[in-house]
């Protein structure tokens, strides 16, 4: 039985869509196959590791029976990978093996039922419905994902807040030392929810998501979250546990501002931070009249000095910083100019962008 023909570009693109979440190795050795659905014409490819499940459907060529199987998921993209953009190719069904076929070359792939597939139980209590274009829910997660945290006890630390109340949905991300926020505005007015998406859920989003303005739908359930966008449905658990009080973090009365150009900025730390040691990624900010001035050291007593002309009138301020923090949020930004708020050697600065009031970054100080 042919269960699909089609141009390779086109076979290779609904599989990679679905294949960013299967691990090379694991326990169970079905999770490293794709679950190939056909209906008629069309052919529906999911991907799970028990966690996160994400599935695309695909119209490609093929004879009109119902079928399913289970096939090595990354065996069957670099095959794919390895044949030309224009071929056509044909998977075709033999007992419990498929064959794929490009030009004059034939690959034979062993399956697994796909009664075996461990497809994840669907919340029954999914919150409404609500919507953002892809490009505006890829920038909201742009502007925050690296303040997640990496591996931390503080389990509910190592993935981004999503709340969405009212007309606003808010993003929010911390590892303890920096927190980066960022809104963007909905068109339904929804109750209040609040869910913590893993990080590898995160980058898979990151992954998927396109430039453009078609819509992606969201639900929150109590332990998941469903995302349907460009033929794909993406189902995943959240984490469990109390996300900190992000509102008592962010500085409010901040009485030093100072508006600079992001880029000479980001290009002066970038300089002062090959100096540092790779331990301790402080740097010294000195901000005075007129002047801000970066320094770094390290244990071989090497020196970096920058500095700026900036327009501020404010108090002098020596503080120092983690410069990893601060590259982060800015290279991750495209826009012209930054203001920073600062009060005291001892207070966090608040970063935020002239023309998006809903983005906010704090970074904690460090001694140095």
């Amino acid at each position: 039985m042919i269960v699909l023909k089609a141009a390779q570009e086109k076979v290779l693109s609904a599989l990679q869509a679905v294949s960013g979440i299967v691990e090379r190795r694991h326990t169970l050795p079905i999770l490293a196959n794709v679950l190939i659905r056909k209906t008629g014409s069309q052919i529906e490819f999911t991907t799970s590791d028990l966690e996160i499940q994400v599935r695309t459907l695909a119209e490609l060529d093929g004879d009109a029976a119902n079928f399913s199987t289970t096939v090595g998921a990354r065996k069957l993209i670099d095959i794919l990978r390895s044949l030309p953009n224009d071929q056509i190719v044909t998977l075709s069904a033999n007992q419990n093996k498929l064959t794929l076929q490009g030009g004059k070359s034939r690959f034979t792939l062993q399956t697994l039922p796909s009664d075996d597939f461990p497809l994840v139980q669907e919340a029954g209590d999914f919150g409404p419905v609500f919507s953002v274009p892809q490009k505006t829910l890829k920038l909201l997660i742009n502007q925050v994902h690296f303040a997640m945290a990496v591996h931390d006890i503080r389990y509910y630390l190592n993935g981004i807040l999503f709340v969405a109340e009212g007309k606003s949905l808010t993003l929010v991300a911390t590892d303890g030392h920096r927190l980066a926020l960022a809104q963007a505005t909905l068109d339904v007015e929804i109750p209040k929810q609040e869910v913590i998406l893993p990080r590898k859920t995160v980058l898979e989003l990151q992954r998927l998501l396109k430039d453009e303005e078609t819509p992606i739908e969201m639900r929150f359930a109590g332990n998941q979250a469903k995302f349907s966008f460009s033929g794909m449905e993406f189902v995943t658990k959240l984490v469990e546990g109390k996300f900190p009080d992000y509102n008592r973090v962010i500085p409010k009365n901040h009485k030093n501002h100072i508006t600079l150009g992001r880029a000479p900025l980001l290009a002066s730390l970038q300089r002062a931070a090959i100096l540092t040691s790779e331990k301790f990624k402080g740097v010294r900010v000195n901000i005075e009249p007129g002047t801000l001035r970066i320094a770094s050291s390290n244990a071989e007593q090497e020196e970096a000095k920058e500095e700026l002309e900036i327009d501020y009138s404010g108090d002098a301020i020596e503080i120092g910083f983690n410069v990893t923090y601060l590259m982060d949020a800015l290279a991750n930004m495209s826009v012209e100019m930054v203001k920073l708020e600062l009060q005291d050697t001892n207070s966090s600065v608040l970063i935020t962008v002239p023309e998006q009031a809903g983005f906010k970054y704090v970074v904690m100080p460090m001694r140095i």
